[in-house]
């Protein structure tokens, strides 16, 4: 993959940083790493972890209220891998997040639930079956390679 080894960040706009932070700090867990500022002191981004290697950076000033719907050219959505998505949309409820689809078999035989932040941007939370799609293309790559 011509030296990829990863995905390090996903980077969003956001209309009201706080209200962002909120919902991906405070409500979904993700602490924050860093803070860049502009030389005027204003926030240009913050770093939140999701893990050691991945990262999600919100940066202040979108132009729009909302996030474009699921046709737009562009990113249409993220997706977090969850180990136990019942216990994480039971949280994800009791911190105030509802789900705007509950959770459900995928076409790639994995279990999701879908949340939106306050942008509207549409979030996956998928579960991974042992005989998902992704896992049996997995499987294969790592059998062509011995």
């Amino acid at each position: 993959m011509l030296g990829i080894v990863g995905v390090g960040h996903v980077a969003i706009k956001v209309t009201d940083l706080d209200r962002s932070l909120d919902f991906y700090r405070d409500r979904l867990g993700f602490p924050e790493m860093l803070r860049l500022k502009h030389d005027n002191g204003e926030t240009w981004l913050v770093y939140l972890r999701i893990t050691d290697d991945q990262y999600l950076e919100i940066f202040p000033g979108a132009e729009n209220d909302r996030a474009p719907g699921w046709n737009a050219n562009g990113v249409n959505h993220m997706c977090f891998t969850i180990e136990d998505l019942d216990g994480t949309t039971e949280r994800i409820k009791a911190a105030g997040i509802a789900l705007t689809s509950e959770i459900k078999p995928g076409l790639d035989g994995n279990r999701q639930a879908w949340i939106e932040d306050p942008d509207g941007n549409r979030i996956e939370l998928m579960e991974m079956a042992d005989d998902c799609l992704q896992l049996q293309a997995i499987r294969r790559l790592h059998q062509e390679r011995t």
